[in-house]
């Protein structure tokens, strides 16, 4: 007999998008695997009525809030109608503020979104990803140099996903997909400022996502040999040979997520930090 979870309601409440909250939740759920929980996401409340609608919507699925808002009233009225429906509630941030406050010896100014705001750093993102999206795959090879990291690998190793993310936090990635007998373009080997990694799997691994992915069929493409281990293999194989042949750094991204690739590679750098 299967195990079953147990489930509750997860209601995260924010003036911004919520982001921070559902990252938050979702780390301290994933500690609990014999609970599952189910996300209620409530963004940019910012007024009385909105926020009322929403304890409404607590009050008929009890669980657990948490909560990013800056207004005080508005925190208040959530701590207050919380209490009387005896249900848990946590504001994320404040014990940080108060951390960063003690320290700084300075005040909060308490606004909503704060993280959001349209300054240079917003602008090196949205450069990053347009250079990102118009690099994925091998395009644009002729200005590789531009880039901070240059992704290589086999079919199916998370290139596109993990320079996606890497350009989120404003990474111009680019990424390059090796082939046996396809030489890599010559701009790559000549160029010297962006960081270059391998990533690699196992064979089983990719071969299984390329189960679920298969290109499609078009001419000259086979599936079993496609998704056949003994050929991943070899292909891995060469793409271990040619990082090692370049110097190059290799990532296993067998066991790891997104973020933790990611992460991996801008230690390699500690510039990109």
């Amino acid at each position: 007999m299967e195990n079953q979870k147990n489930y509750f309601h997860l209601h995260l409440i924010s003036d911004s998008t919520g982001e921070t909250l559902i990252a938050a939740g979702r780390a301290a759920a994933a500690q609990f695997q014999a609970s599952h929980a189910l996300e209620h996401v409530y963004p940019l409340i910012r007024t009385r009525k909105q926020l009322g609608q929403v304890l409404e919507a607590v009050d008929g699925a009890p669980g657990i809030v948490l909560y990013t808002i800056v207004d005080r009233d508005l925190a208040d009225m959530i701590d207050q109608q919380c209490k009387q429906m005896g249900v848990p509630c946590v504001s994320v941030l404040d014990p940080i503020i108060d951390i960063f406050q003690t320290y700084l010896g300075a005040t909060s100014r308490r606004r909503s979104g704060a993280q959001h705001v349209m300054n240079a750093e917003y602008f090196a993102r949205i450069e990053a990803l347009n250079f990102t999206m118009d690099h994925d795959d091998g395009q644009l090879p002729v200005d590789f140099d531009e880039a901070d990291v240059v992704l290589i690998g086999i079919s199916r190793t998370s290139k596109t996903p993990t320079s996606i993310y890497l350009a989120n936090r404003g990474i111009k990635t680019a990424n390059i997909p090796i082939v046996p007998n396809v030489p890599l373009p010559e701009r790559l080997l000549e160029a010297t400022k962006p960081l270059i990694v391998g990533l690699i799997a196992t064979a089983d691994r990719v071969s299984q996502v390329r189960q679920n992915r298969v290109l499609g069929a078009t001419q000259g493409f086979h599936v079993e040999e496609y998704t056949d281990r003994a050929s991943i293999a070899e292909e891995l194989k060469y793409a271990r040979m040619l990082c090692a042949r370049n110097n190059w750094p290799i990532i296993d991204v067998t066991r790891r997520s997104i973020e933790e690739t990611a992460a991996a590679i801008v230690a390699l750098r500690p510039r990109l930090r």
